[in-house]
């Protein structure tokens, strides 16, 4: 009788300990150096979810290994809640481009929810003789063996969205990895490369400026503002295309439902403030709206994509270790 009353005191108080979660600041760790898109996404998000959340939020830049060097802290962090991790499109990728990995994907980690995603532009040398995506599969299919693919090194949205492209339609292409999207970028304009397919964030501003020739978006549907008029890949004859640059929220594993309850909720919240809308919207992001908010769905979603990126990757034989 006494061993029971002792265990459901102590019962009753880890419950009254996760129902003050959280009384201390908690930590989003970002696999990836300050400054750059995610790093934004995760600074921005931070924002929106102090008040739902109640709490201090503190971003740590842990970059490194494409991503890895951030979720592998994570992975093995306390799971108490208060060491998150937001990350994107790397988490599905990972498996396949790194054969040593720390930590596996589906097993390590407690998901939280989808946060937004980022769609992609195929894009080319303004000197490119094509005027239209007709007319450049004509001039693919017209130059194999000697067409240049850029991209912002391995790993990364436009080497990932670059190998996806290839496979699908079918023809072999040298690919150039560059140390960022800027000297990709530089190239391409200058007609050192002939194509690339990059994300919104970092090609919107030189399509409208006309220093870049846009065919195709990389999404289902068509968006909208300036990159109204270019077509999908998918209606352009490419079905079921589609590649966008994802951003997830993620706890190590073992994380006290309550706790992980609290976050998803304060999470909802946050994708829903009008500011963080409004900042998403100036990246070029989509927040996510559907299903995917809820953790056994986003959990579902980055199984799919790792199931649709493993055999790219390794068709390709690129690996980043």
């Amino acid at each position: 009788m006494k061993k029971t009353l002792l265990a459901c005191v102590a019962a009753l108080s880890v419950g009254a300990a996760w129902a003050e979660y959280p009384d201390k600041p908690v930590t989003i760790v970002v696999p990836f150096a300050a400054g750059g898109p995610t790093d934004k996404v995760a600074r921005d998000l931070a924002e929106a979810l102090r008040k739902p959340l109640n709490a201090t939020i503190v971003i740590e830049n842990v970059g490194g290994a494409g991503g890895t060097l951030g979720a592998t802290k994570v992975s093995k962090a306390a799971p108490d809640g208060y060491t998150l991790l937001l990350h994107h499109i790397g988490m599905s990728t990972s498996p396949a481009l790194y054969r040593n990995l720390q930590y596996k994907t589906l097993d390590d980690f407690e998901y939280l929810g989808l946060i937004n995603e980022v769609p992609m532009t195929l894009i080319s040398r303004p000197s490119l003789p094509a005027a239209n995506y007709a007319d450049l599969v004509k001039w693919l299919n017209a130059n194999k063996g000697k067409i240049n693919l850029a991209n912002a090194g391995l790993g990364s949205a436009s080497h990932l969205c670059g190998l996806l492209y290839m496979s699908t339609i079918k023809i072999d292409m040298t690919t150039v990895p560059y140390k960022g999207t800027g000297p990709a970028m530089t190239d391409l304009i200058g007609g050192q490369v002939d194509i690339m397919c990059d994300q919104t964030t970092n090609t919107t501003t030189q399509i409208d400026g006309g220093k870049v020739k846009a065919f195709a978006v990389s999404t289902p549907k068509r968006l909208g503002g300036s990159l109204a008029k270019l077509p999908t890949l998918d209606e352009s004859g490419m079905k079921g295309f589609n590649v966008t640059i994802w951003h997830g929220m993620y706890a190590p594993k073992g994380t006290p439902k309550a706790v992980l309850e609290k976050i998803n909720t304060a999470l909802k919240a946050a994708l829903k403030d009008a500011e963080f809308h409004k900042r998403e919207e100036a990246l070029g992001a989509v927040i996510v709206t559907d299903n995917r908010v809820n953790p056994a769905e986003h959990k579902k979603f980055v199984e799919s994509e790792i199931n649709k990126w493993t055999p790219v990757i390794k068709a390709a034989g690129q690996y980043a270790d």
